[in-house]
């Protein structure tokens, strides 16, 4: 299969022909001189199929900067799809234009062909509600869609997945710092597979300092150049003439820069200086908000080439375990033989990586991947949903403390998964502003104490719990356990389960996906039926075919006794009713 990429701009088209599944370019190139007084991009394009002769492109991948809130995944091309695109304009206005041109030009030149639009915002539209949320009249906001958004989402999957494999571990299980770090820049919190915290914003203005951007600016600033400016130029000014070109008054270019520095040029070590001090500051406030950082990964023109830049950047963060080696920091060569090179020292308790970012590459596969789901639509049978309100497991020690030296757990009810059971050991939960009591606790015993609450129960007891999947407690929020023979608390342990489905390896392929893979999945029989995303599916020999949802997102589907003859009694398995059917998935690069 080949897949034509095209990342269209408002004066050029770049494009590589590319096979998804060895990562082989066929051809690639960059047609310059488009738009006022030159050639459209529909002539481009003729240039570029000329140029692949008698290759047959099987779909074609664009890339679109501007999702907006409706786009999570890669998307086929359709009419309702580009009118979303171009309701994004405002957002995006530098970009959105010139990547619709693109899909409008292969569109006429490629009718027959499938064409897919890949977004760099998608990565983050799942972002916690605290990391897009501005501090503005929640009204307003919502009338003219004021959030964070976040960009190089597609980088940033790509890299990501690198790591993991570089690193020999699953990505669910990882917290990175991802620095893409070019022209244009931003830094990103990747918490086991999913963005969680990322420097741009609404639009790219927002966060690092880049090479002809501002980055983060105190909003007065930006008032006072709009009145003594104008608004279209203080807009001018903050794209294209600050960042790196503004704080220097010659280059946006670090090499050009590196160099003057070195004459003496004191605007030049500046600017050097700034861009290194605010992508080290987004290194130390990602690691707080994830509770740790397992890798820092560097990529992008200036991640990837430039070993100063990243000396700079990674100095002073021995505190979180970061030590780099100097040798093989200058030493380190990425690109597409060797896409990974590490760059710590053997001590360092944080691994830290430069990585090639391959963005073309990660938008043939998304392509693929949403061209083959449309060929091949699977119908499975439904799968059976099961609420799951808050609970405790907890280890032998734990048992000891709350219920007395060798107390073992009373079964009351067994659960739907083989050899696991409600008990009728409850505990209350305490934490710093409430108390829950009566928490069933669920065995048999673990190897590690761990407590799941919903979102409601968090405002209830004063917490802030991560969303995290089950066993995955490093770094998770603290909760205080109260038993019938004494009180334990718990570092860290309190997590909001990922929603989840259990499933056999014959469910698993029946339904076409694997262990770690995450989907989406339509959820019917309620009053209000609800297709949550982001549902991780575990494969097990010991497991049978069913859903796990909380509480809250029971509430949201509206799903109660009366819901089709959906029972949810707490830790049984729904008998007829509430089911789910996979609707599609997503393609983990």
């Amino acid at each position: 299969m080949h897949v034509l990429v095209l990342n269209a701009g408002s004066s050029s088209l770049k494009f590589q022909l590319v096979d998804p599944e060895t990562g082989a370019r066929a051809a690639h190139g960059n047609v310059q001189g488009l738009g006022v007084g030159g050639r459209s991009h529909e002539e481009a394009l003729r240039e570029v199929l000329a140029t692949l002769g008698d290759v047959r492109v099987d779909a074609v991948g664009h890339r679109v900067v501007h999702g907006g809130e409706r786009f999570h995944d890669a998307t086929l091309v359709d009419d309702e799809v580009i009118a979303a695109i171009e309701a994004q304009i405002s957002l995006a206005p530098l970009h959105n234009p010139a990547n619709l041109m693109g899909i409008r030009a292969t569109r006429a030149l490629l009718p027959g062909v499938p064409q897919v639009a890949v977004f760099d915002t998608a990565f983050h539209v799942r972002m916690p509600r605290r990391a897009k949320t501005y501090a503005l009249d929640a009204e307003l906001a919502a009338e003219h869609g004021l959030r964070r958004f976040g960009f190089h989402g597609t980088s940033f999957r790509y890299v990501a997945q690198l790591a993991a494999d570089h690193l020999r571990a699953p990505l669910e299980l990882l917290r990175i710092v991802a620095l893409h770090l070019g022209n244009g820049a931003s830094a990103c919190a990747i918490e086991y597979g999913h963005s969680v915290e990322t420097s741009m914003g609404m639009t790219p203005l927002e966060g690092l300092v880049m090479g002809s951007r501002a980055g983060d600016l105190d909003p007065g600033i930006v008032l006072r150049l709009a009145r003594e400016l104008g608004v279209d130029e203080a807009e001018a000014l903050l794209n294209q003439r600050s960042g790196l070109a503004g704080l220097s008054g010659v280059s946006n270019d670090l090499r050009e820069l590196q160099r003057l520095a070195a004459e003496g040029d004191d605007r030049a070590r500046l600017a050097i200086n700034v861009f290194a001090h605010r992508a080290r500051k987004y290194v130390g406030a990602y690691a707080a908000v994830m509770g740790g950082v397992d890798a820092i990964v560097l990529t992008g023109g200036i991640g990837e080439n430039s070993a100063s830049m990243r000396r700079r950047i990674l100095q002073r963060l021995e505190l979180f375990g970061v030590r780099i080696d100097e040798d093989l920091n200058q030493d380190a060569k990425v690109g597409v033989e060797q896409p990974v090179f590490e760059i710590s020292e053997d001590r360092a308790r944080v691994r830290t990586l430069v990585v090639a970012t391959n963005e073309e590459l990660q938008i043939a596969r998304d392509t693929a991947a949403v061209v083959r789901g449309a060929e091949e639509v699977r119908q499975p049978g439904p799968i059976p949903i099961a609420v799951s309100a808050r609970h405790v497991h907890l280890n032998r020690a734990a048992m000891d403390v709350l219920f007395g030296p060798e107390a073992e757990l009373t079964p009351m009810r067994p659960l739907s998964q083989p050899g696991q059971f409600a008990a009728e050991e409850r505990v209350t939960l305490v934490g710093p502003r409430g108390r829950i009591e009566r928490v069933r606790v669920l065995g048999p015993l673990r190897p590690r104490c761990q407590v799941e609450v919903s979102r409601t129960d968090e405002f209830l007891l004063g917490v802030d719990a991560p969303v995290r999947h089950s066993g995955h407690v490093q770094g998770s929020a603290p909760i205080t356990l109260e038993g019938p023979a004494g009180t334990l608390h718990l570092d860290e342990g309190l997590i909001c389960a990922w929603r989840h489905i259990h499933m056999h390896p014959t469910d698993a392929e029946a339904f076409g996906v694997k262990d770690g893979d995450e989907v989406e999945v339509a959820i019917t029989g309620g009053v209000r039926d609800l297709v949550f995303g982001d549902v991780s599916v575990r494969v097990s020999e010991k497991f049978v075919l069913e859903m796990h949802i909380d509480t809250d997102e029971a509430n949201a589907a509206e799903l109660d006794t009366g819901a089709a003859g959906a029972m949810l009694e707490v830790y049984s398995t729904p008998k007829g009713g509430a089911v789910g059917r996979l609707e599609k998935k997503r393609w983990r690069g």
